[in-house]
């Protein structure tokens, strides 16, 4: 199958490029960013030396769907979708911070708290919780964001203000758009059947200084689903919970001796394991968004994007 790992265009009027772990971002002209959004899959914070197919046009297609469907509650980055993997939108300046926000004892929360850890990011947690509770009311834990190679680090809301890594004004914004985001993503999540276990938002101020919402949201790249219809009845007896999200693709390297520690080397990852995980994001989209999934044309990726995105800059 082919699929996007690397790009290098050379758009009108580039002015940089920068590489994350999963998205490649253009600056055109110092005014718009180019986002591409590759099938490189990420865990642990380390790429994995495959590309999933289709995973990039997945990614880019619900964090588009996402942002339409919440820009009446707070305001983003976005103005066009020319390609299938392609995002264009305002250049903003990144905060240095991931706004984490959980429902649910679940993931990186959970292996905390049976270390026996009982505050997270500052916020202290209820004792007596079990693997995928809900919490009383939905918590921040917000992450420092790494460059690529580097891992993400929790962060309190105290050290984020006394380190000035984001203003106390701009953060009660930041806390204020998070929740408001997390709300109406529980909503559209209920309405599909599921439940918005816990995601992350990324935000950048636009350069006339308003704080918008940038990069993805409510992927499964970002976000931990949970199927609704039996969610009970699985904490009642003890089982595990039937989720949509990344969390297989980590379940899997966990069981297979891999969690980005040192010295640790990434499993192969056979080509009818990379098909699987490729058919298992489809099954996520179309659960997510309540629509059919539409392959884009993957003949040649590169020049399809390269052809689509001039098209655009050149309007």
């Amino acid at each position: 199958m082919n699929t996007i790992t690397d790009t290098n265009f050379n758009f009108p009027g580039q002015k940089s490029l920068y590489k994350g772990k999963v998205r490649e971002v253009y600056n055109i002209n110092n005014e718009q960013l180019v986002m591409v959004a590759t099938d490189r899959l990420s865990a642990f914070d380390v790429v994995m030396p495959k590309g999933i197919p289709y995973k990039g046009q997945i990614l880019n297609q619900i964090a588009t769907k996402m942002m339409k469907a919440t820009e009446d509650v707070v305001p983003n980055w976005l103005i066009a979708t020319p390609d299938p993997n392609v995002a264009v939108g305002h250049l903003c300046t990144p905060f240095k911070v991931e706004m984490v926000i959980r429902g649910y004892m679940s993931g990186h929360a959970a292996r905390e708290y049976k270390a026996g850890k009982r505050i997270l990011c500052g916020v202290t947690l209820p004792e007596g919780m079990k693997e995928n509770d809900k919490f009383p009311n939905p918590i921040i834990t917000p992450a420092t964001k790494a460059d690529m190679g580097d891992h993400d680090e929790d962060i309190s809301r105290e050290d984020i203000l006394k380190k000035g890594i984001v203003s106390e004004a701009d953060y009660r914004v930041l806390e204020d758009y998070t929740r408001k985001l997390f709300q109406r993503g529980s909503e559209i999540a209920a309405s599909r059947g599921l439940i918005l276990v816990d995601t992350k938002y990324e935000f950048g101020k636009t350069q006339d200084g308003h704080i918008v919402l940038i990069d993805e949201i409510h992927t499964p790249d970002s976000s931990r689903y949970f199927y609704a219809d039996g969610y009970q009845e699985r904490q009642n007896r003890g089982e595990a919970q039937k989720q949509l999200s990344k969390e297989f693709v980590r379940q899997w390297l966990i069981a297979n001796n891999f969690q980005g520690l040192e010295g640790q080397t990434v499993p192969d990852m056979s080509d009818a394991y990379i098909q699987s995980v490729s058919e298992r994001y489809i099954e996520l989209y179309e659960n997510i968004t309540g629509e059919a999934f539409v392959k884009g044309d993957v003949t040649d990726i590169q020049n399809r994007i390269k052809t689509n995105v001039e098209a655009y800059l050149n309007n």
